[in-house]
């Protein structure tokens, strides 16, 4: 590790913590030539996650992209906002699970809804509205039975 001081090589580590996220690792450094502190961070290197559309382009997945859906569904709703990051980091987290770092959006779309309807109807049809791309009022209505079933 290379002083960011006087560019020597050689540090040893005085302190080492885990990050609260719990995802790095935080070290405090002393530079063996010059004596000054500094503070390096660990953390594991994701595999980018690409998301493949329906008509068969690749784009990254975007953390925030996600996001942004699922709070426009969940809007004016009794929903805070640690249980739309909750659902997001278990549907993040569900995807980097996986055996493939290619995965269809058809896929993160079906997880949306699932983790939606469990936390909120109004939102879940909401968010199926748009990614169902409900095209007559049958359709709605058609979901909306499905909901009142179960």
């Amino acid at each position: 590790m290379l002083c960011p001081y006087c560019s020597a090589q050689d540090s040893k580590v005085v302190d080492k913590r885990i990050t609260p996220d719990s995802r790095s690792f935080r070290r405090r450094r002393e530079c063996l030539s010059c004596s000054k502190r500094f503070t390096t961070y660990e953390r594991v290197e994701n595999a980018d996650l690409t998301i493949v559309k329906k008509d068969g382009n690749r784009e990254s997945f975007d953390r925030q992209k996600l996001k942004s859906g699922i709070i426009k569904a969940c809007e004016k709703r009794p929903i805070s906002a640690e249980e739309i990051d909750r659902v997001i980091n278990e549907i993040e987290m569900e995807l980097r699970n996986r055996d493939s770092v290619e995965i269809n959006s058809k896929s993160v779309g079906q997880m949306v809804m699932k983790k939606l309807k469990r936390l909120d109807k109004v939102a879940y049809i909401r968010f199926a509205s748009v990614y169902r791309e409900f095209t007559d009022l049958e359709s709605f209505e058609d979901e909306l039975k499905k909901i009142k079933k179960k």
